[in-house]
């Protein structure tokens, strides 16, 4: 199983990551960081295949997966 770590101070909630997902493991969570952006969350880890497509796009690097 892939490990998805997701920096959220980094976070601007573009929903790149999500909308680019081909297994749907993120969404856009419900808790805010400090620059009032609602930062995205894992919300099915387990189906990860840790294809990295998420990471990839992420226009401010804020995403890392560890096989």
């Amino acid at each position: 199983m892939a490990k998805i770590e997701i920096a959220p101070e980094s976070c601007k909630s573009c929903g790149y990551c999500v909308k680019f997902c081909p297994k749907e493991v993120l969404a856009v969570g419900e808790q805010v960081n400090s620059k009032g952006y609602e930062y995205v969350t894992p919300k099915n880890q387990e189906a990860c295949v840790a294809c990295k497509m998420c990471a990839v796009i992420c226009p401010e690097a804020a995403i890392e997966i560890y096989k």
